[in-house]
């Protein structure tokens, strides 16, 4: 098995960006980037200091991030995207036009513009107590296996970050990524895994990706993987 990729991820920016979105990009995101400086004590990037770290991989749209940071105020979560035109929909959907510089942003939800990996690395032992993984790049081709997040090299370090008895949710509608994920998560003895669900959990807000797969008729997996105490 060949180690994980140096980067998981494909391209940062799709079409160009309009006006609007250059200037969520260079006034918005700077308000709600995670610092690194803080990574020792994450929780003291939030104010108020909420009781438990959250952490999404990629977060696409930002639906889910936001809708779980809304319904979760004592929380705080760190939704990591590298795709700046998934980043610009969200922040389009937390500020007005017009209120880049000042309006009010969720007091529990920063962002981190980067590979999500580097950030994991900088947390502490034990300091996250939820992960997401929601309809990730399936990288379907096998010589692209090593770019799945998911990823035998991959768990030691998830284990290490997520404190004993963390969550860790997963959810693919790809077929190729499902039978990856079934194959890795069977080896391995870091995480307890439930029967999946092939129906969306409560408490697992919908994506877009999501609602896409199904319209195409493909059929969601939702992965609940408990780190072992």
């Amino acid at each position: 098995m060949k180690p994980p990729a140096d980067r998981l991820y494909g391209r940062a920016r799709g079409h160009s960006l309009r006006p609007r979105q250059q200037v969520l990009l260079d006034v918005t995101l700077p308000r709600m980037v995670f610092d690194v400086a803080l990574a020792g004590d994450p929780l003291a990037a939030f104010e108020p200091r909420p009781a438990q770290l959250w952490l999404e991989v990629g977060f696409g749209g930002g639906e889910h991030s936001r809708a779980q940071a809304a319904a979760n105020p004592d929380a705080g979560l760190i939704a990591c995207e590298v795709f700046e035109n998934g980043i610009c929909s969200l922040l389009a959907r937390l500020v007005p036009e017009g209120g880049e510089a000042k309006a009010a942003l969720p007091a529990n939800l920063l962002l981190w513009p980067d590979d999500a990996r580097a950030l994991l690395r900088a947390l502490p032992d034990g300091s996250l107590d939820r992960l997401f993984l929601m309809f990730p790049d399936p990288w379907p081709k096998a010589r692209h296996a090593k770019r799945r997040f998911v990823h035998p090299g991959q768990l030691a370090e998830l284990a290490r970050v997520l404190r004993p008895g963390a969550e860790w949710r997963v959810a693919s509608d790809d077929p190729t990524y499902q039978a990856w994920v079934a194959e890795v998560m069977a080896a391995q003895d870091l995480f307890d895994a439930a029967v999946p669900a092939m129906t969306r959990p409560e408490g697992w807000p919908p994506t877009r990706y999501e609602a896409k797969a199904i319209r195409a008729g493909r059929m969601p997996v939702y992965w609940s993987f408990i780190r072992r105490r």
